[in-house]
């Protein structure tokens, strides 16, 4: 299928590993042009060398913090006019509720909610007025299933679904949309860190920790990053103009509910 992408512009937050890349990668394939972004320059640019290598795209690399107002006008400067915007970050780690601190709190709603928030900002003006715009948050299943553990990724990216829902009726005549992509159980590094934060609190090797998080997917294993990275071109083409507002999950079938 020809997703109608070729010439348009995309910019990915967070895009130089693991879901982020995944998606840019993808992406590219169908002919965009990608800014990708991370904070470490080696790290970037072997992205971008791989992302140029497997298909043959220009690719721009910033170098920048999303999580600051500095790094965002960063990457807008680079791509003032996107197509596309593929929001992402890191998440915070788990914990418990009574050890976070109000600093804890603060870094998780800048990070997971209003970094996102200031790059749709920034973008949806000029994707309303040419009549084109994909806006794709990546968050995760904590948004549909709240665990206590993980409760300052839920309280952030619960926060920017729920903007980005209201969001989507008004510009939805603009042919904009805005989705939200839902993982779990990825193999990602955000995967492996989950892993050994299991290994080390119940004494056991990774592998086995590995084996442990593999018995709880109804698929029986690991999601493949380029799995994503098609799930998010496919939110992002001409085809995808009726959908928005949508929250998609991607965890191998494991989420128990309808809705």
């Amino acid at each position: 299928m020809d997703l109608g992408l070729a010439g348009r512009r995309a910019l990915l937050c967070a895009s130089s590993k693991g879901l982020g890349k995944a998606c840019a990668i993808a992406l590219a394939r169908e002919g965009c042009a990608v800014t990708i972004n991370g904070r470490n320059a080696a790290t970037l640019e072997a992205a971008a060398e791989e992302i140029r290598t497997k298909t043959g795209a220009s690719v721009q690399t910033v170098c920048a913090d999303i999580n600051t107002e500095e790094g965002r006008a960063r990457l807008i400067a680079a791509c003032p006019d996107p197509d596309i915007l593929v929001n992402n970050n890191g998440g915070p780690p788990p914990g418990r509720f009574l050890d976070w601190s109000h600093d804890d709190w603060l870094a998780a709603i800048e990070a997971n909610m209003l970094a996102p928030i200031f790059m749709i900002k920034a973008v949806l003006p000029g994707m309303r007025a040419r009549k084109f715009g994909r806006i794709v948050n990546i968050t995760s299943a904590m948004v549909k299933s709240p665990r206590g553990h993980m409760g300052l990724s839920t309280a952030a990216r619960t926060g920017l679904t729920a903007l980005c829902k209201a969001l989507s009726r008004d510009i939805a005549a603009d042919n904009v949309t805005i989705n939200n992509l839902l993982p779990e159980r990825f193999d990602t590094g955000r995967q492996q860190f989950m892993a050994e934060e299991m290994a080390k609190a119940e004494g056991i090797s990774i592998a086995a920790a590995r084996q442990k998080i593999i018995a709880t997917i109804s698929a029986k294993r690991f999601g493949r990053p380029e799995e994503f990275g098609d799930a998010c071109a496919f939110l992002c083409s001409a085809q995808a103009g009726f959908i928005s507002g949508q929250n998609l999950q991607l965890d191998g079938g494991s989420y128990p509910g309808l809705i």
